[in-house]
């Protein structure tokens, strides 16, 4: 029970962390620009793409969904070329009519920062680490493994502004080391006591 507790007050914790790092400071929107001359580019996606809604990469390849594994080697050959000559990356699109729901999508955005403030608390309360400098750490390989494990990637293989790389990281990061110390303040009995039975039984 203390250690739902512990997950639900640093869950908590976390989203309001994330919140002000979105809304009251740069980390939120550092490395993200809006597009010059939107209204022109939109208009071209709307008639390129239209309504099929989805993630989208150029340059690409070249070939259809039915290629061979040779057609598709062969075209990966040639993507440096393709890339060297023009424009690359990827694109999140979504045609025009996409409700706006911000209470579904914080609502979601509140569970899984719940959701990993539990299993963190639940990770800490079994390694039975009773020192407050002994939890921040294993929080904070928890909390690099987990920052390092998308978004390193996304900046390697697409290209990511390392600027926005970092400050995403350094938010997940900063919110693991929050849940571990809201665990910190509220299971040290819980673990003292499980240390000395382990100690007895040893």
């Amino acid at each position: 029970m203390k250690i739902l507790l512990a997950g639900v007050v640093g869950g908590i914790v976390m989203f309001i962390w994330t919140s002000i790092a979105h809304m009251a400071l740069p980390l939120g929107e550092a490395g993200i620009r809006e597009i010059p001359n939107e209204a022109t580019v939109v208009s071209a996606m709307q008639g390129s793409i239209g309504e099929q809604s989805g993630l989208y990469i150029f340059p690409g390849p070249g070939v259809g969904k039915n290629a061979t594994r040779q057609e598709k080697n062969e075209a990966m050959k040639r993507i440096g070329e393709k890339m060297a000559a023009n424009p690359s990356g990827i694109l999140m699109y979504h045609p025009a009519g996409r409700p706006f729901t911000i209470g579904k999508w914080l609502g979601t955005e509140f569970f899984t920062e719940l959701i990993e403030a539990i299993l963190l608390v639940s990770v800490l309360a079994q390694t039975r680490v009773a020192r407050f400098a002994g939890r921040i750490g294993v929080a904070l390989v928890i909390g690099v493994l987990a920052a390092i494990s998308t978004n390193v990637s996304y900046w390697n293989w697409y290209g990511f502004p390392s600027v926005y790389t970092a400050s995403y990281m350094c938010i997940q990061i900063v919110g693991f080391l929050l849940v571990a110390v809201v665990a910190a303040f509220l299971l040290p009995k819980w673990v003292s006591k499980s240390v000395q039975i382990d100690a007895e039984i040893t």
